[in-house]
């Protein structure tokens, strides 16, 4: 799991980000509940129908917020970024389901603990080998105050919630988050930065909303 969820995973999609627009990043993000729907057809799986179509017009949602850099697809610059950004989101469903399916065989936050303890030495080992890292004393203090908030909020609180939700909710519901994020990236930056609420937002926001609906309304409980 620490091999699929982060190294590969987030290794991959952070890597990816350095050679295309953050943008087509938040696009090929949102792949990663497409993914979960072609891997169970090839295990023999059902996955409901309204689910599916959910899964769809929440992706479709999140084109329509990004619809100016959909052209970025074709540009010739970006090819090596989207590939290893679209196997960060493969990696990304396989460990989604394993953690899933051995969720219950462990304490889920110890084994989360164990899961980035062990990432990271190989994250970091990976970094001084190819010498693609910044001595600890040239790291700026926003910089530092940045990867806090991270550990805080985006790993010790989120992935703390992500695994919950694996363990008490199916799986099709557990993905959609990934329609969110961008939306609620964009309306938090327009209050810190002066970015604008466009009509691509409004829009693709409501699409994004009405696939997430479509995914919780396949669920009976």
């Amino acid at each position: 799991m620490a091999l699929l969820n982060f190294v590969l995973s987030n290794g991959l999609s952070t890597w990816g980000v350095k050679f295309i627009s953050p943008c087509l990043g938040a696009i090929l993000g949102a792949i990663f509940p497409l993914w979960l729907v072609i891997i169970y057809f090839f295990r023999g799986r059902k996955v409901k129908a309204i689910a599916i179509a959910g899964m769809v017009v929440g992706f479709a949602g999140v084109c329509i917020i990004f619809y100016d850099h959909l052209k970025d697809f074709g540009n010739s610059d970006f090819k090596f970024g989207i590939l290893i950004s679209l196997i960060a989101t493969i990696t990304w469903a396989f460990g989604a389901m394993y953690t899933q399916q051995y969720v219950f065989g462990f304490n889920p936050y110890f084994g989360l603990g164990i899961q980035m303890f062990l990432s990271g030495i190989v994250l970091f080992s990976i970094a001084y080998l190819s010498g693609q890292y910044i001595p600890f004393d040239q790291i700026p203090a926003n910089a530092w105050w940045a990867i806090a908030y991270l550990v805080i909020m985006g790993s010790v609180f989120t992935f703390s919630a992500y695994i919950y939700v694996l363990k008490h909710l199916p799986m099709e519901i557990a993905s959609i988050y990934a329609y969110m994020n961008p939306v609620f990236a964009i309306l938090i930056s327009h209050f810190i930065f002066p970015d604008k609420i466009t009509f691509n937002l409004i829009i693709g926001g409501i699409i994004t909303l009405g696939g997430v609906y479509l995914v919780n309304r396949s669920i009976k409980k």
